[in-house]
Protein backbone atom coordinates (compact mmCIF):
# COMPACT_ATOMS: atom_id res chain seq x y z
CA UNK A 1 0.00 0.00 0.00
CA UNK A 2 2.98 2.39 0.89
CA UNK A 3 5.54 1.40 -1.44
CA UNK A 4 6.22 5.29 -2.86
CA UNK A 5 8.68 5.61 0.45
CA UNK A 6 10.09 2.16 -0.53
CA UNK A 7 10.74 3.41 -4.03
CA UNK A 8 12.42 6.59 -2.85
CA UNK A 9 14.48 4.65 -0.56
CA UNK A 10 15.93 2.13 -3.18
CA UNK A 11 16.44 4.88 -5.84
CA UNK A 12 18.24 7.03 -3.00
CA UNK A 13 20.49 4.06 -2.34
CA UNK A 14 21.08 3.50 -5.83
CA UNK A 15 21.85 6.98 -6.51
CA UNK A 16 24.59 6.99 -3.67
CA UNK A 17 25.78 4.02 -4.67
CA UNK A 18 25.89 5.47 -8.15
CA UNK A 19 27.88 8.33 -6.97
CA UNK A 20 30.48 6.00 -5.54
CA UNK A 21 31.13 4.22 -8.19
CA UNK A 22 31.64 7.86 -10.33
CA UNK A 23 33.90 9.00 -7.81
CA UNK A 24 36.04 5.87 -7.94
CA UNK A 25 35.92 5.89 -11.95
CA UNK A 26 37.27 9.52 -11.80
CA UNK A 27 39.23 8.75 -8.50
CA UNK A 28 41.09 5.99 -11.07
CA UNK A 29 41.60 8.39 -14.58
CA UNK A 30 42.73 11.04 -12.16
CA UNK A 31 45.71 8.57 -11.03
CA UNK A 32 46.09 7.34 -14.57
CA UNK A 33 46.16 10.54 -15.61
CA UNK A 34 49.01 11.66 -13.05
CA UNK A 35 51.03 8.50 -13.97
CA UNK A 36 51.25 9.41 -17.28
CA UNK A 37 52.29 13.26 -16.53
CA UNK A 38 54.96 11.73 -14.14
CA UNK A 39 56.02 9.17 -16.19
CA UNK A 40 56.69 12.10 -18.75
CA UNK A 41 58.37 14.14 -16.67
CA UNK A 42 60.92 11.66 -15.33
CA UNK A 43 61.64 10.54 -18.86
CA UNK A 44 62.07 14.21 -20.09
CA UNK A 45 64.27 15.07 -17.14
CA UNK A 46 66.90 11.90 -17.79
CA UNK A 47 66.62 12.79 -21.23
CA UNK A 48 67.43 16.88 -20.35
CA UNK A 49 70.08 15.75 -18.03
CA UNK A 50 71.94 13.37 -20.65
CA UNK A 51 71.70 15.27 -23.50
CA UNK A 52 73.18 18.49 -21.05
CA UNK A 53 75.66 16.75 -20.47
CA UNK A 54 76.94 15.65 -23.40
CA UNK A 55 76.34 19.50 -24.82
CA UNK A 56 78.07 20.88 -22.48
CA UNK A 57 81.48 18.05 -23.26
CA UNK A 58 80.94 19.40 -26.74
CA UNK A 59 80.77 23.10 -26.12
CA UNK A 60 83.70 22.55 -23.49
CA UNK A 61 85.26 20.85 -26.37
CA UNK A 62 85.35 23.63 -29.00
CA UNK A 63 88.44 24.86 -30.21
CA UNK A 64 87.24 28.95 -30.90
CA UNK A 65 84.32 31.08 -30.51
CA UNK A 66 83.33 30.63 -33.55
CA UNK A 67 82.76 26.77 -33.28
CA UNK A 68 81.46 27.46 -29.76
CA UNK A 69 78.97 29.78 -31.43
CA UNK A 70 77.88 27.12 -33.94
CA UNK A 71 77.04 24.31 -31.83
CA UNK A 72 75.41 26.17 -29.50
CA UNK A 73 73.09 27.37 -32.60
CA UNK A 74 73.19 23.92 -33.89
CA UNK A 75 71.48 22.94 -30.17
CA UNK A 76 68.59 25.71 -30.13
CA UNK A 77 66.47 23.99 -32.71
CA UNK A 78 66.34 20.37 -31.21
CA UNK A 79 65.76 22.00 -27.74
CA UNK A 80 62.89 24.09 -28.77
CA UNK A 81 61.67 20.77 -31.31
CA UNK A 82 61.88 19.00 -27.71
CA UNK A 83 59.85 21.38 -25.60
CA UNK A 84 57.20 21.86 -28.27
CA UNK A 85 57.17 17.38 -28.24
CA UNK A 86 56.70 18.03 -24.42
CA UNK A 87 53.89 20.35 -24.57
CA UNK A 88 51.89 18.30 -27.27
CA UNK A 89 52.08 15.32 -25.33
CA UNK A 90 51.50 16.93 -21.80
CA UNK A 91 48.27 18.59 -24.17
CA UNK A 92 47.23 14.56 -25.51
CA UNK A 93 47.61 13.23 -21.86
CA UNK A 94 45.28 16.34 -20.27
CA UNK A 95 42.92 15.63 -23.50
CA UNK A 96 42.21 12.59 -23.00
CA UNK A 97 41.99 12.79 -19.19
CA UNK A 98 39.19 15.50 -20.26
CA UNK A 99 37.55 12.96 -22.61
CA UNK A 100 37.74 10.84 -20.23
CA UNK A 101 35.97 12.72 -17.50
CA UNK A 102 33.21 13.94 -20.13
CA UNK A 103 32.74 10.20 -20.99
CA UNK A 104 32.44 9.11 -17.33
CA UNK A 105 30.32 11.88 -16.06
CA UNK A 106 27.72 11.42 -19.33
CA UNK A 107 27.34 8.13 -19.00
CA UNK A 108 26.02 8.67 -14.80
CA UNK A 109 23.90 11.30 -16.04
CA UNK A 110 22.60 9.17 -18.70
CA UNK A 111 22.03 6.29 -16.23
CA UNK A 112 20.83 8.67 -13.30
CA UNK A 113 18.16 10.35 -15.52
CA UNK A 114 16.76 7.02 -16.95
CA UNK A 115 16.17 5.95 -13.39
CA UNK A 116 14.65 9.31 -11.71
CA UNK A 117 12.84 9.37 -15.14
CA UNK A 118 11.41 5.51 -14.12
CA UNK A 119 11.01 6.49 -10.49
CA UNK A 120 8.74 9.12 -11.44
CA UNK A 121 6.41 6.57 -13.85
CA UNK A 122 6.59 4.01 -10.96
CA UNK A 123 4.94 7.06 -8.65
CA UNK A 124 2.76 9.21 -10.64
CA UNK A 125 1.43 5.34 -11.56
CA UNK A 126 0.02 5.60 -7.97
CA UNK A 127 -0.72 9.45 -7.97
CA UNK A 128 -4.08 10.53 -6.98
CA UNK A 129 -6.40 12.19 -9.85
CA UNK A 130 -6.00 15.69 -10.24
CA UNK A 131 -1.74 15.52 -9.50
CA UNK A 132 -1.09 15.17 -13.84
CA UNK A 133 -0.38 18.95 -13.55
CA UNK A 134 2.39 18.20 -10.95
CA UNK A 135 3.78 14.66 -12.72
CA UNK A 136 3.95 17.70 -15.52
CA UNK A 137 5.86 19.84 -14.43
CA UNK A 138 8.02 17.11 -12.74
CA UNK A 139 8.76 15.64 -16.06
CA UNK A 140 9.26 19.02 -17.70
CA UNK A 141 11.78 20.22 -15.34
CA UNK A 142 13.81 16.76 -15.32
CA UNK A 143 13.95 17.27 -19.29
CA UNK A 144 15.29 20.81 -18.78
CA UNK A 145 17.79 19.84 -16.51
CA UNK A 146 19.07 16.96 -18.96
CA UNK A 147 18.72 19.76 -21.98
CA UNK A 148 20.89 22.11 -19.63
CA UNK A 149 23.74 19.62 -19.16
CA UNK A 150 23.33 18.35 -22.38
CA UNK A 151 24.43 21.96 -23.55
CA UNK A 152 27.13 22.30 -21.23
CA UNK A 153 28.54 19.50 -22.58
CA UNK A 154 28.26 20.94 -26.04
CA UNK A 155 29.49 23.91 -24.83
CA UNK A 156 32.79 22.52 -22.90
CA UNK A 157 33.95 20.42 -25.52
CA UNK A 158 33.93 23.48 -28.07
CA UNK A 159 36.16 24.93 -25.20
CA UNK A 160 38.43 22.05 -25.16
CA UNK A 161 38.59 21.92 -29.71
CA UNK A 162 39.27 25.87 -29.32
CA UNK A 163 41.84 25.43 -26.50
CA UNK A 164 43.75 22.47 -28.64
CA UNK A 165 43.22 24.38 -31.91
CA UNK A 166 45.00 27.78 -29.91
CA UNK A 167 47.79 25.26 -28.61
CA UNK A 168 48.35 23.90 -32.37
CA UNK A 169 48.75 27.55 -33.08
CA UNK A 170 50.95 28.59 -30.62
CA UNK A 171 52.97 25.60 -31.28
CA UNK A 172 53.46 26.42 -34.88
CA UNK A 173 54.25 29.95 -34.12
CA UNK A 174 56.80 28.72 -31.80
CA UNK A 175 58.42 26.35 -33.73
CA UNK A 176 58.94 28.86 -36.90
CA UNK A 177 60.29 31.22 -34.61
CA UNK A 178 62.54 29.04 -33.41
CA UNK A 179 63.79 27.89 -36.75
CA UNK A 180 64.17 31.63 -37.60
CA UNK A 181 66.45 31.98 -34.51
CA UNK A 182 68.23 29.27 -35.46
CA UNK A 183 68.83 30.03 -38.56
CA UNK A 184 69.95 34.09 -37.67
CA UNK A 185 72.59 32.52 -35.18
CA UNK A 186 73.80 30.12 -37.62
CA UNK A 187 74.78 32.93 -39.80
CA UNK A 188 75.92 35.24 -37.43
CA UNK A 189 78.28 32.25 -36.44
CA UNK A 190 79.24 31.67 -40.09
Amino acid sequence: MFAIPEQFSNATKANFEAQIALLTELTNKTFESVEKILDLNINVVKTSLEESTAAAKQLLSAKDPQEFFSLSAAQAQPNAEKAIAYGRHLATIASSAQAEFTKAAEAQLAENSRKVISLVDEVTKNAPAGSESAVAFIKSAIGNANAGYEQLTKTTKQAVDALETNLNTATSQFVQAAEKTTSRSKKAAS
